[in-house]
């Protein structure tokens, strides 16, 4: 058993998967750093300061009036948070096309970088079957 864990874990695909999860995390950092640090706030600048985040309504309990959502949610309030949930939204949309950019960019260096492939020249056309019969026949004639 100890064997086949090993000849798995070997297995090119699955070291492909585990770098690839790990480029990933660290790939996620980035992107959701450049969205909350970069993007937002020029997002926030241009649309006046529009943040969704602390729009709820109250389901159930006591909330003072102009509570945030997380002042609400400590107060043991049950809270429909639509604000978070549309920010998350947004966000989601603007990482989606960060991340759309940038694999597009990543893929046109790709195609930049490797060299066009030449076309393999054509192999000269041999008789066709017909030839080769024509010439069987003849040679057969010339024997007789």
């Amino acid at each position: 058993m100890i064997n086949e864990f090993k000849d798995f874990i070997a297995k090119g695909n699955v070291m492909d998967m585990a770098v690839g999860i790990i480029i990933g995390a660290a790939f996620t950092a980035i992107v959701t750093s450049l969205v909350g640090d970069l993007i937002n706030p020029i997002i926030g600048l241009v649309s006046g300061g529009v943040d969704f985040t602390n729009n709820y309504a109250v389901l159930a309990g006591e909330v003072p009036a102009g509570a945030s959502l997380e002042a609400a949610r400590e107060a043991g309030a049950s809270v429909f948070a639509y604000g978070a949930f549309i920010m998350a939204v947004i966000n989601f949309l603007i990482i989606a096309w960060v991340v759309f950019m940038l694999v597009k960019s990543v893929n046109r260096i790709k195609d930049a970088a490797t060299p066009e492939e030449e076309p393999a020249p054509e192999e000269p056309k041999g008789p066709t079957t017909e030839e080769l019969l024509a010439e069987i026949r003849d040679v057969l004639k010339a024997k007789a």
